[in-house]
């Protein structure tokens, strides 16, 4: 396994291993959607990154009106923390601060879904286009799911 699989990046653009990780546990979130998609490879960080783009430019374009702004604010804080949680895991110091900040992921991911309904019932014409973002979501939380599964210590 190259270190490029293996590790975070340090201050000086090299990769290092996170103590406590070995290789296998580091890769095993993007491994599982490597399977979900016939094989190709994706970043589980990048991933997680387009799912909170994803979200902001979505909520962009919903009505400012008094039940859409609790709404918003609640999906984009669940929905962009999915990602910097992942990366807080990347860089964990122990296999406890990383199932910890994993477990963080899922119930984000799993929050993202929710919110996603409520918009949904709240902007029924839009319901269509709150589907692929509920549908990620969910892939998320199985991704981070099988992770804590695996990694029981």
């Amino acid at each position: 396994m190259s270190d490029e699989q293996n590790g975070s990046r340090s201050s000086s653009g090299k990769k290092e291993q996170a103590p406590g990780l070995n290789g296998e546990e580091r890769l095993l979130g993007e491994k599982v959607y490597e399977k979900r998609n016939q094989g190709k490879k994706y970043d589980l960080e990048e991933r997680t990154a387009r799912f909170g783009e994803s979200v902001i430019d979505f909520v962009k374009t919903l009505p400012n009106n008094v039940v859409n702004r609790e709404l918003i604010g609640q999906l984009v804080r669940a929905g962009t923390s999915v990602g910097a949680n992942y990366n807080e895991a990347d860089g964990a110091e122990s296999k406890k601060d990383f199932r910890h900040k994993i477990a963080i992921c899922k119930k984000e991911s799993k929050e993202s879904r929710h919110w996603l309904r409520m918009i949904a019932r709240a902007n029924p014409e839009r319901a269509d286009e709150c589907e692929p973002l509920w549908r990620e979501a969910h892939e998320l939380t199985l991704i981070f799911s099988s992770i804590l599964s695996t990694k029981k210590s």
